[in-house]
């Protein structure tokens, strides 16, 4: 498929542009000198890509140039025409202030004008835009690209200034990984259903581990044993029922054998034992207080000179010092013993504030207890079972909960491990397809790579490497690489002059390497041989020939202090064929849209 004819119902604004098989050249001459310099010049040669892009049906961005300005262009209309593989054409129609209204007409001889036919003459009128693109990817017809449709790759065809950033992923591919990827692994020959199985298989496992963190979370740290769980649940459920027995008898005396035992064998032997370990904790913290007032060294060096002073006797010179050692040593022993018995009587005082709380509580249930023993109340009694059945009930309802958190978190926990299963698995396979693609020299990858570098050695005499590995995760990583003598990676391709070679060399060899499947022919390269020298330039002029004697249609556009240097002073560099458009900055008739800048 190829590019026959754009042009608009406006031949006056903007002029209709005849492509031929073969190169295409579009160039634009800079004769005012003020000009020069710029860096861009506003004559259309990008633009021109844009409005192919729009003639395959690109969505309405409100930030593209014929919808900011849609005061400048309402009332056009414009006409893509395609070559399609049958060797028949196709006409799209499509209009600025309805863009969302397509049209088509399929014909036999190219280069045809419909801005005047009308309504009925075309064979499908004003399709609704989702529509359109669904017939338009029917009548292209490029099935080496399913299961995606026409426009998944068309950015590899329609390389704007912008679009030379990076070799394999598109401006139009910021997103996820798994949106370009796959795509790019199937034209180069790779297995993409593994690879985007693998995608959705590691969404739905970290899907799973949040989903994990949030059923963790909901369980607030509370214990992670459906085992104990149950347990403790099926104790209460019991529990319930003999409350709700003794409510409906109204009977109460198994109720105060319970209250009875439950003060006498629980409560008093705990309150005991808390009481017996409160004075234990209260004798060590009474001894800790004392050993921290012992621990202070009261003799003084200074003291004890003047005292021997007085008394005429020597206290100098080696025996001061030693003294002053003796105290320094023992200081630094008191300091360490008094760090740690510190740190004990904080750990004391916080257990004896624990047991204290816990007494009070305790203390507070046993006099609760005992006032319902006395109590000769029964409906008082009755009160007090009732709050105590809606409380068991409560925690029921607790624990069901967190039992049905615990068996949602064990079947996410099996869930994790056969997705991680799985996409280990599937990692597996990537890399086995990946090193049999790379080892067999007939595949597609061996083609697209072989034509890669042949296409970077003839311009820049440096061979190029393009490879692709699967990481630790299993993703597949594409990288193109200029080589030096020795075949090691240099950071030549890091430039931009050399990333956009890189670009075009990798265009051409995947065109090349589809060139016996229904698979787009052309592709359109903005500003081809910019920041180049002219050795390199005449280079990669004749690789483009010779790829548009293959049987690609390259549309490249160029200014023309860019030019190439021409084979002889006799001979133009193109052909009056080879220009479909001549752009030039004399006047708004050399413009591509022949108005004023917007």
């Amino acid at each position: 498929m190829r590019l026959s004819k754009l042009y608009s119902n406006k031949p006056d604004l903007f002029g209709p542009v005849e492509f031929r098989v073969g190169l295409n050249v579009i160039l634009a001459e800079i004769r005012l000198p003020e000009n020069r310099d710029k860096d861009t010049h506003n004559l259309g040669k990008t633009t021109l890509g844009r409005m192919i892009d729009f003639g395959f049906l690109s969505g309405r961005d409100p930030k593209f140039f014929l919808f900011k300005h849609e005061n400048l262009f309402k009332g056009f209309v414009f006409f893509l025409e395609l070559e399609l593989g049958d060797g028949t054409y196709l006409t799209v129609r499509r209009g600025v202030d309805e863009a969302t209204k397509i049209s088509f007409k399929k014909h036999e001889a190219a280069h045809q004008d419909f801005a005047e036919l009308p309504a009925a003459d075309w064979d499908h009128f004003d399709l609704a835009f989702e529509r359109a693109r669904e017939m338009l990817d029917s009548l292209l017809d490029w099935r080496a690209l399913s299961p995606w449709d026409y426009r998944k790759g068309l950015g590899y065809q329609l390389r704007g200034q912008d679009d030379f950033q990076e070799v394999f992923q598109l401006r139009r591919f910021l997103g996820a990984h798994s949106d370009w990827k796959p795509y790019v692994a199937h034209i180069l020959g790779f297995n993409h259903k593994l690879i985007e199985q693998h995608y959705a298989k590691r969404e739905q496992l970290e899907e799973k581990r949040a989903t994990a963190e949030t059923v963790k979370t909901e369980l607030g740290g509370s214990v992670d044993d459906i085992s104990k769980i149950e347990g403790i649940l099926q104790l209460k459920q019991k529990d319930a029922e003999k409350k709700q027995k003794l409510l409906d008898a109204f009977d109460f005396r198994q109720q105060d054998k319970e209250r009875t035992k439950q003060v006498v064998e629980e409560l008093d032997a705990r309150i005991g034992a808390l009481n017996s370990q409160r004075y234990s904790q209260s004798q060590s913290r009474k001894k800790i207080v004392a050993s921290l007032e012992e621990d202070q060294i009261l003799f003084n060096p200074e003291d004890a000179q003047r005292l021997f002073d007085e008394a005429g006797v020597l206290f100098a010179g080696q025996i001061k010092k030693d003294f002053e050692q003796l105290i320094a040593f023992n200081r630094a022993l008191t300091d360490e013993r008094r760090k740690y018995l510190q740190e004990e009587r904080a750990d004391v005082e916080a257990d004896i504030k624990r047991i204290t709380t816990e007494l009070n509580t305790l203390g507070k249930r046993r006099s609760d207890m005992l006032g319902f023993l006395s109590s000769t109340d029964v409906f008082a009694k009755y009160k007090q079972v009732t709050d105590d059945l809606v409380t068991l009930r409560a925690d029921i309802a607790s624990l069901e909960k967190q039992r049905g958190f615990l068996r949602r978190l064990q079947e996410l926990r099996t869930e994790i491990r056969t997705l991680s299963e799985d996409c280990t698995h599937l990692q597996s396979q990537i890399e086995a397809d990946v090193e049999a693609q790379s080892a067999d020299g007939s595949s597609r990858f061996s083609a697209i790579r072989l034509y890669f570098s042949e296409i970077v050695e003839d311009v820049i005499a440096h061979k190029a490497l393009l490879s692709v590995y699967a990481n630790k995760e299993g993703h597949l990583e594409f990288k193109a690489e200029i080589l030096d003598d020795a075949g090691n990676a240099t950071s030549a391709d890091l430039g931009h002059t050399y990333r956009k070679l890189l670009c075009i060399a990798f265009d051409l060899a995947v065109l090349r390497s589809h060139l016996d499947e229904k698979f787009p022919r052309f592709v359109f390269h903005d500003g081809v041989f910019e920041s180049l020298d002219n050795r390199k330039k005449a280079n990669l002029l004749a690789v483009i020939r010779e790829y548009a004697d293959l049987g690609v249609q390259p549309v490249i556009t160029l200014i023309d202090s860019d030019l190439p240097p021409p084979a002889d002073d006799s001979t133009p560099v193109f052909s009056t064929e080879e220009v479909v458009l001549f752009l030039h900055d004399e006047g708004d008739d050399g413009r591509l849209f022949r108005t004023k800048a917007w």
